[in-house]
């Protein structure tokens, strides 16, 4: 008997929203968090902008020896963790811990901290020889981002295969995407999966900056990202951390759990093009696509919803149109589509989960979330990108996608489970 994978925990830090209720109340509002850089001075950059977390993590539960030993993405994690497990309602103790496993995904682990303490040991960047004696006893732990994924495994008590998913702006997706292939092939029961990343530092900006990826609008710093509208200038980095609770379909059954949405199908393609290139037509993108669809047995004509990468770029814009038509055909022009990360800024590594978790929450309360700042629709794009106001409607099939740096391509589909009930 096929093994079905279940999502039965939701739990979010993003910008403007510490926790599922206050995350989802910022989609639905058509709100954008990004704002002028307040974790440095960001004077020096092209691009000003991000979308921060309100991050206190006292108040978000974390104890004096947690905050000190963690990295400020570890931290999401195990707070994103905290409030998945308890939303599922397992009770870890009474399971088998070598059945429940940890998945995450992140694109540059531990920044945040690995900068301040480059800045420190180095003596503000004027030794070329560092001091080591001045850096924190974690280093360590901040130099090897599977830290955090064993700081997972160790809020859920976690004794199964544990494990770091490192594939750029699609981690958050491959990271879920891996851990529904542990339930599958039975190695795991219960999977505590998801993305973390906390990259808004000076190194992270200087990056983006050297490529002009990020906008330079930093006039209108809420109205800075501009998925598919004709005034976009770039994404807007931003942060934050989800993780799902993913469970075998038969047993989140027996014990009466919430079942938000089964993962019905994933897909991952390369277009072995270029590091951040992408062809207008899609053609790796819409292949995932097809695949993902075909895994759930889901006709292209029956999706309901797809929530883009949308990063705030022409090419990718053009690209995952082009994939969306490639695949849908005409049913592409019916589909409605927004963009999350108008609102959320691109969290890299992470926003792949904050994406699922924003499509279970969307069939969960039958709304879809909008694509923030979308004024001005670029004339050459002509499906429906869910303009400013999130929609009411009920959606049984939602495809959420994504796209990175080196050509990585994936899809995932959830579905209501009882579309393959037999």
């Amino acid at each position: 008997m096929t093994r079905r994978v279940a999502i039965t925990g939701l739990g979010a830090v993003a910008p403007g929203g510490v926790g599922v209720k206050e995350y989802w109340g910022l989609l639905t509002a058509g709100r954008s968090a990004t704002r002028i850089i307040t974790a440095f001075d960001p004077t020096p950059f092209r691009s000003r902008v991000a979308a921060e977390v309100d991050w206190d993590p006292k108040a978000a539960g974390l104890g004096p020896q947690e905050i000190r030993r963690l990295d400020r993405a570890a931290q999401f994690a195990v707070v994103a963790a905290r409030e998945a497990l308890a939303d599922s309602g397992l009770e870890p103790g009474s399971m088998d811990p070598a059945r429940i496993a940890t998945s995450l995904g992140s694109a540059v682990g531990c920044t945040t901290s690995l900068e301040n303490e480059y800045v420190v040991v180095s003596d503000g960047g004027r030794k070329w020889t560092v001091d080591h004696e001045y850096a924190v006893p974690e280093l360590y732990r901040h130099f090897v981002p599977s830290s955090m994924a064993a700081e997972v495994a160790w809020t859920a008590g976690a004794e199964g295969p544990a494990a770091i998913v490192s594939t750029g702006c699609t981690s958050g997706l491959d990271a879920l995407g891996y851990a529904a292939e542990l339930i599958r092939e039975g190695t795991a029961d219960v999977v505590i999966a998801g993305a973390t990343e906390a990259p808004i530092s000076p190194i992270t900006s200087a990056c983006f900056d050297a490529i002009k990826g990020t906008t330079p609008h930093n006039d209108e710093p809420e109205r800075a990202c501009r998925p598919f509208d004709r005034t976009r200038g770039g994404l807007v980095l931003g942060e934050g951390g989800a993780i799902l609770v993913l469970e075998e379909l038969q047993s989140a059954r027996r014990r009466g759990a919430h079942i938000y949405a089964e993962v019905a199908g994933y897909a991952t393609r390369s277009n072995a093009y270029h590091m951040t290139g992408l062809k207008p037509d899609g053609r790796e993108m819409s292949e995932a696509i097809d695949d993902a669809l075909a895994q759930g047995r889901v006709d292209p004509s029956d999706l309901d919803y797809i929530n883009a990468h949308g990063s705030g770029t022409k090419m990718n814009d053009r690209h995952e149109t082009g994939a969306f038509k490639r695949s849908l055909g005409r049913h592409a022009y019916a589909t409605p589509v927004s963009s999350i990360k108008s609102m959320i800024g691109h969290s890299l590594g992470a926003i792949g989960s904050l994406e699922v978790v924003a499509c279970a929450l969307a069939m969960e309360h039958g709304v879809l979330p909008p694509t923030a700042n979308l004024h001005e629709p670029d004339p050459e794009l002509d499906l429906d990108y869910i303009p400013l106001t999130a929609r009411e409607q009920r959606t049984d099939t939602v495809l959420s996608v994504g796209s990175g740096f080196g050509g990585f391509q994936t899809a995932m589909l959830l579905a209501r489970p009882e579309r393959s009930d037999a």
